[in-house]
């Protein structure tokens, strides 16, 4: 249990570094003295640039707020997945969720452009929950014998959302397009504080939720036939998390984009570093997640000069290499 509590407090000091270092660079480097002073103005006697203070707290902190969020998120989905689906290769983004998601976020950009932007979330949320249903529906119903046939099915399923979700990106307006394919490969530039709400009130339930559910998550990772001894109703537990996790990237990409491969990174960083039996701790993998996405934010802000690289484009090269080395480690066995 200490060496637990050690762990948490570690990945804690190395998540609020982080968040120091991404409000400190970018294209105007910030002293960590301004940074005091503009966050509590009322506790130091140092004056700060009202340019630097609103850098600091209208554009940098909702940002680094929703990348926390967005990492946390997508790290307990990513993790939730490969325990109830008894699948290490699961993630929202391979399931097909990430990719339905961003499919009915964009219908509802462009075909239903009357629609009200609040409905954006809603749009996201059916086409991750069309997903997840179709990829059930696809892998059949020995799927959890099965787990490579449903990995197939995600996959497939993401690949015809995304040409689907190209389709409309090709006959919608050349300017419009370009705007929203940027979006589509994930960005936290339009991060605000009025549109914090919606994610951070998702995401945290959704996460407390996981953490009710931890040990009959954990039953149904162990076979379905032992978590059913155990009292564990296994088909409600379990399309219970698909749809929570859903949810999760349903509002994730309504206000960030699609962000691949974090869901699959995180947990296996976990099991390479602290060992499988931390995989069912949401602390550790949450804290684990929000760094790795604040940090990546970071890098897309100051890679390249005067100029944002999309967050997809960085996780996906990073997690295509890592998804191949699993895929080697797999073969090994």
């Amino acid at each position: 249990m200490s060496k637990t509590i050690a762990i948490i407090f570690i990945l804690t000091l190395a998540c609020a570094m982080s968040m120091v270092a991404a409000l400190s660079f970018g294209a105007i480097s910030i002293s960590f003295s301004d940074i005091i002073s503009a966050l509590m103005p009322g506790l130091s006697d140092h004056q700060v640039d009202p340019i630097i203070s609103k850098i600091v707290v209208e554009l940098r902190l909702p940002r680094i707020l929703l990348a926390l969020l967005s990492g946390a998120g997508l790290a307990v989905a990513g993790a939730t997945l490969q325990l109830v689906t008894r699948n290490p290769l699961a993630d929202p983004f391979l399931f097909g969720i990430s990719a339905g998601a961003s499919f009915g976020a964009v219908t509802v950009l462009t075909v239903l452009t009357s629609i009200s932007i609040m409905w954006l979330p809603l749009g996201a949320f059916i086409g991750g929950l069309l997903a997840v249903f179709m990829v059930l529906y696809i892998a059949g119903n020995h799927t959890y014998q099965q787990i490579e046939r449903m990995l197939l099915a995600g996959v497939a399923c993401s690949f015809m959302f995304s040409a689907a979700t190209s389709a409309i990106l090709y006959q919608s307006d050349p300017q419009a397009a370009a705007s929203i394919l940027f979006w589509t490969l994930g960005s936290f530039s339009q991060a605000e504080w009025e549109n914090l709400w919606a994610p951070t009130i998702v995401i945290v339930i959704s996460v407390i939720i996981f953490f009710g559910y931890s040990k009959q998550v954990l039953a149904i990772s162990s076979g379905d036939e032992n978590a059913a001894t155990l009292g564990v109703n296994v088909s409600v537990v379990r399309l219970l998390m698909l749809i929570l996790s859903s949810l999760i990237c349903a509002v994730i990409v309504a206000n960030a984009g699609g962000i691949a491969f974090v869901g699959l990174l995180i947990p296996h960083i976990v099991r390479l570093t602290l060992g499988q039996r931390q995989l069912n701790n949401y602390f550790i993998i949450a804290l684990m997640g929000a760094t790795f996405m604040i940090l990546i934010d970071l890098a897309a802000r100051t890679m390249i000069p005067n100029q944002e690289v999309p967050l997809g484009i960085i996780t996906s090269a990073i997690g295509s290499v890592f998804f191949l080395f699993i895929l080697k480690q797999r073969r090994q066995y």
